[in-house]
């Protein structure tokens, strides 16, 4: 981002979004919606000497672009899901144990591709949006990520009741370009897939 109206697009979502992902991941384990706070708050509990093991993979990490594609860890857990027995899947250590790893999976597929953006465009200010940005750990992560791999850029995290669904940054758009807004309120079409 230049300024604000002025974009360039470098990365986009190719499928599932980190949030629907984690939306999906949780009505799987019976968390509960939406999924990311039900995913951060079952994550933050330990299990000490657990002999489960759960490893997911890291959609796109090492990709050359800036895209994300969260279906196939979605597709992962489902698949890691169904191979245990059904004793396990209902175990709380299992949904724990699955929550630390899809979340840390997000992570680290979110900030490997926020890092490398910002080293390789220069950015001086890195903001994160939406509702996954609401997680204690991501904001935690990519401070300390950021400190050491770009230590000039600054972190712009907005408080977490700003970091909703998409809906906010929709009504900051519309504030900011409220000049070049029809009159015509009764004449405005629907376009689902406008770009900001």
């Amino acid at each position: 981002m230049e300024k604000i109206g002025k974009y360039q697009l470098i990365g986009e979502t190719r499928d599932d979004a980190a949030g629907e992902c984690l939306d999906k991941v949780a009505r799987l384990l019976g968390l509960g919606y939406p999924g990311g706070p039900a995913i951060e708050k079952i994550s933050k509990f330990q299990i000490p000497n657990s002999k489960l093991k759960v490893t997911l993979p890291r959609p796109m990490i090492k990709q050359k672009n800036y895209d994300f594609s969260f279906a196939g860890l979605k597709t992962a857990v489902l698949y890691d899901f169904l191979k245990r027995p059904e004793k396990v899947r209902k175990s709380k250590e299992y949904k724990i144990l699955m929550a630390k790893e899809v979340q840390q999976a997000v992570i680290d597929v979110l900030i490997s591709k926020t890092i490398k953006s910002a080293k390789e465009f220069g950015a001086n200010l890195i903001i994160l949006g939406g509702g996954v940005a609401a997680n204690e750990e991501l904001r935690k992560q990519i401070i300390e990520n950021s400190k050491f791999q770009i230590p000039n850029s600054k972190i712009l995290i907005p408080p977490k009741e700003l970091c909703t669904d998409n809906g906010l940054m929709v009504a900051v758009t519309g504030y900011f370009r409220k000049e070049t807004a029809t009159k015509n309120f009764d004449k405005i079409v629907a376009e689902p897939n406008l770009k900001i």
